[in-house]
């Protein structure tokens, strides 16, 4: 169930980072896409790591949502490079 919520959360988070990063934005898709990869790779990381005081569907949320943000900005980044 935390990987499902995690998956998701990532998803919305690669998208509100790529709203918010225009110049690095991958389209719906894309952005849906990467916030997938970051926020199951993003929960993983937590819960290895001990949660860092989170646990449970509130832990799911934060580290799907941010390793989905940073996943999108990353793939962006190399997008962008690739590009020139």
């Amino acid at each position: 169930m935390e990987l499902l919520i995690g998956l998701i959360s990532g998803a919305v988070g690669g998208n509100v980072a790529g709203g918010v990063m225009k110049n690095l934005n991958l389209g719906v898709l894309g952005n849906s896409i990467a916030g997938i990869v970051g926020g199951g790779m993003g929960g993983q990381i937590l819960s290895m790591v001990g949660g860092g005081g989170l646990d449970g569907i509130l832990g799911a949320v934060a580290s799907g949502g941010v390793g989905g943000g940073v996943v999108m900005a990353a793939v962006g980044m190399i997008k962008k490079a690739m590009a020139k």
